[in-house]
């Protein structure tokens, strides 16, 4: 995995996951082997949290690790516009798309399709948290079968601020008004969709374009 791609919020994450994947049996790649798909086409995430702007800060983070991966990903921007511009204006209408349509005039091989759940600050009475969670579904364009699925998710907590519940509180507070300043969902959801699709055991599979020097052994 590159390590440029994993923001040091989200280093906890990949100890996590690493520990996850010694404790759970090999994802079945059975129907992913089969398929081969060479190129993925990403339709913007239905959007279950308040957050307004989660699937266009989603998007923006899940065509590098794809790529990294080995696959061709058409360009997200292009295909969000080329879809708006034929009549579909959010990211609901796009979802509902027909798979063999999408086939016939991208020429995707797989899609995928995304259900954001969680984004953004949640501040509670001595913790603040950023949490970017979603569900990835990678399904064939042209059978409908589902070759993948992960669920991508990070989460970065304020600290104790050394000091009990007064210093947590206290922690938890600087966090929320540096959460108001700086947004950390782009780089927490960089780190989420980099360990889902590198996870051991669990992530996609390389695919045709990855260099062989990078294939695991």
């Amino acid at each position: 995995m590159n390590s440029s791609i994993i923001s040091k919020a989200g280093l906890f994450v990949l100890l996590a996951f690493s520990l996850a994947a010694c404790q759970v049996a090999p994802y079945d790649y059975s129907a992913l082997e089969a398929n081969k798909p060479r190129s993925i086409l990403v339709i913007p995430p239905l959007n279950e949290s308040v957050d307004v702007n989660a699937p266009y800060t989603f998007i923006s983070t899940v065509s590098k690790p794809l790529a990294e991966k080995g696959y061709y990903v058409f360009p997200v921007a292009v295909i969000d516009q080329f879809l708006k511009e034929n009549g579909l204006p959010s990211p609901g209408e796009m979802n509902s798309v027909p798979l063999q349509k999408l086939r016939e005039i991208i020429g995707a091989d797989a899609v995928l399709y995304t259900t954001i759940n969680q984004w953004g600050q949640k501040f509670q009475l001595v913790n603040s948290a950023t949490i970017v969670d979603s569900e990835l579904k990678l399904i064939d364009a042209r059978s409908g079968e589902l070759l993948w699925t992960r669920r991508a998710f990070a989460q970065q907590s304020s600290g104790d601020g050394g000091g009990g519940i007064a210093g947590a509180i206290i922690g938890a507070i600087v966090e929320q008004i540096a959460g108001s300043i700086v947004d950390r969902t782009p780089s927490l959801s960089s780190a989420a969709n980099a360990l889902a699709i590198n996870a051991p055991n669990q992530g996609l599979l390389p695919g045709p374009y990855l260099p062989v020097e990078n294939h695991p052994e």
